[in-house]
């Protein structure tokens, strides 16, 4: 079945643009011209991506996307005009899951489509056993990390994780101690080649700190070593 992704643009010639390189790659699309219609979209609907544009009439992209985020870790690709870093960090903070500025290359943004959904695909079933085996969970006091089902939970709560925050989470926990660059998470996580993305490695960890802050009583667990990187400490 092919994914299906919201395209949520006033602007009716790029979201034809985008419409045309998405179904040419087998895409079902599904477009919005507003944010109050993105969300009745995303409620009633099953999406699997959504390419939001910041600048929208009424509800603009920055409150669309913190709507989406308080019920769903839907892969969420910003779109702006905008190209300063505080415009990004902003879009980052709010749940973006990344960010482009128009105008863009439509294969560019193609490759960000693949790469966000290879990563939001991880999610897989447990396996139907009445014992089934833990080796796939990663225990850090009162942290449990699932790579089969793509779950975070403190305490049994679960953590309400996009598919990089866990991505990034599941990495730096699979070898506590050691320090990860901004360079090799970039490449590891997103699949693909770091260009000066370091506000991107940042501000998601950052928005992986405060939610496992917020549920750990303030337990810090992802130090930041300076001028080196980031690691998790067990």
């Amino acid at each position: 079945m092919s994914k299906r992704i919201l395209i949520v643009d006033d602007d009716e010639k790029i979201a034809k643009l985008i419409e045309i390189y998405l179904i040419n790659e087998g895409y079902h699309v599904l477009k919005a011209e507003d944010g109050l219609q993105a969300l009745e979209i995303t409620d009633q609907e099953e999406v699997d991506l959504v390419i939001l544009d910041v600048m929208l009439p009424g509800l603009d992209g920055i409150s669309v996307c913190m709507r989406i985020r308080e019920s769903k870790t839907t892969p969420i690709l910003m779109l702006s005009a905008k190209d300063g870093d505080m415009d990004k960090i902003t879009g980052l903070m709010t749940g973006a899951d990344d960010y482009m500025v128009k105008p863009f290359n439509p294969l560019e943004l193609v490759a960000r489509v693949k790469s966000l959904l290879r990563r939001s695909s991880y999610t897989v079933q447990p396996p139907n056993s009445t014992q089934p085996s833990q080796d796939h969970i990663i225990k850090i006091a009162s942290l449990a990390i699932d790579k089969e089902t793509h779950t975070a939970t403190v305490d049994g709560n679960p953590l309400k994780l996009t598919p990089i925050e866990f991505g990034i989470l599941h990495l730096l926990a699979s070898h506590p101690g050691r320090v990860f660059g901004s360079e090799e998470i970039f490449e590891l996580i997103w699949k693909d080649k770091y260009l000066d993305s370091s506000n991107s490695v940042t501000v998601h960890i950052s928005r992986l700190r405060d939610k496992l802050e917020k549920e750990m009583d303030g337990e810090k667990l992802i130090r930041t070593v300076w001028g080196v990187g980031y690691k998790l400490e067990s």
